[in-house]
C-alpha cells in the first residue's frame, strides 16, 4: 500500500499531538491532586462537588481520563486557583485569572454542548500549534 509523504506526515502529527495531549492531561491530573491535597479536600469530597465518582476523580488525577472542559471553571473555584494556575501557567502579577473578556468566553464555551466544545478546542489547538512554530 502506497502512502503519500503528506499522508505520513499527517499521521505523525496526529501521534505527536496525542502524546503531547496525554502529557498535558497527566500533568493537569498531578496539579489537581497537589492542589486538592493543599486545600485539604479528599477525592470523595471533590467528587461530590463535581457530581462524579471518587474513581473518576482518581482517573483525572492519574491522567487516565480527560476532564470535561465545562468542569474546569468550577474545579478551579473549588481549589481556589485561577484556570491559568490549574493549567500550570504562572499567575499574572497584579491580578488573578484571565482577563474579564477571556473569562466570559471561557464561561460561554463551558455552556456549549460537548461536541461543539471539542470542535472549538481542536480548532484552537490547531491555531496555537501553528502560531508556536
Amino acid at each position: 500500500m502506497h502512502h503519500s509523504l503528506e499522508h505520513i506526515r499527517a499521521e505523525i502529527r496526529v501521534v505527536a499531538i496525542s502524546q503531547e495531549e496525554r502529557a498535558f492531561f497527566v500533568a493537569l491530573g498531578a496539579r489537581i491532586a497537589q492542589l486538592r491535597k493543599s486545600a485539604n479536600i479528599t477525592q470523595v469530597q471533590l467528587a461530590e462537588e463535581l457530581g462524579v465518582s471518587q474513581q473518576t476523580v482518581n482517573a483525572y488525577e492519574m491522567g487516565h481520563r480527560r476532564m470535561a472542559i465545562s468542569a474546569l471553571p468550577r474545579l478551579a473555584r473549588l481549589l481556589g486557583v485561577s484556570i491559568e494556575e490549574l493549567f500550570g501557567e504562572p499567575a499574572r502579577s497584579g491580578k488573578r485569572g484571565p482577563t474579564p473578556q477571556l473569562q466570559q468566553k471561557i464561561e460561554r464555551l463551558s455552556r456549549l454542548p460537548k461536541s461543539q466544545q471539542k470542535m472549538l478546542l481542536q480548532m484552537l489547538d490547531g491555531m496555537l500549534s501553528q502560531a508556536g512554530r
